[in-house]
């Protein structure tokens, strides 16, 4: 049984989903294997700091953060992975580490990748190792009202722009007009 309180408010939503035990999953990625379903349509819950306040990111399984994009896409110097520790008591009846990606059930900002709204449905951890939720992507995205961001992500994997790649030089309109100190 998923964590009471994401029951209660699925139930309430009067929205469809299901719930699947299985062996336990301590990444998203585990999970996508034990549901038999696509990393993509696994979405893993990151606690951040954000500016001093703890957020959500909720992105699929197989996607990670770029941290230095979603910083500046958020306009903030403060960005950084949450401790275990400061977080675990804001999700009560919820394994750390299991948390479900509704933020807003427990007074968190959400973030999401665009890519994770492409999918027509996801799963994700229920509030234990052990058991997931599975619904239509359109009810996460209607119950939740994350931001989407369309940068701060990255598929590993991904094809780098030409200019990147290691002996192309950069197009002239990228390229700084005048020496710059690295970190400024």
């Amino acid at each position: 049984m998923p964590a009471q309180q994401l029951k209660d408010f699925l139930d309430e939503a009067a929205v469809e989903y299901m719930c699947l035990s299985h062996p336990p999953a301590f990444t998203a990625q585990e999970l996508a294997h034990h549901v038999k379903i696509a990393g993509d349509r696994v979405v893993k819950t990151v606690i951040i700091e954000l500016d001093g306040k703890m957020a959500m990111l909720v992105m699929p399984a197989t996607w990670r953060i770029r941290w230095d994009r979603l910083s500046r896409i958020l306009d903030t110097d403060f960005l950084d992975l949450a401790d275990e520790q400061e977080f675990k008591d804001r999700f009560p009846n919820c394994e750390v580490g299991a948390m479900p990606p509704f933020g807003n059930l427990f007074g968190m900002s959400v973030y999401c990748s665009e890519a994770m709204t492409e999918q027509q449905e996801l799963a994700f951890a229920a509030g234990s190792h052990t058991e997931s939720v599975h619904m239509k992507t359109a009810d996460f995205l209607t119950l939740v009202q994350p931001m989407v961001l369309n940068q701060g992500f990255i598929k590993p994997g991904a094809q780098k722009p030409a200019w990147l790649v290691k002996g192309r030089r950069q197009p002239e309109d990228l390229r700084p007009s005048e020496p710059t100190v690295a970190g400024y």
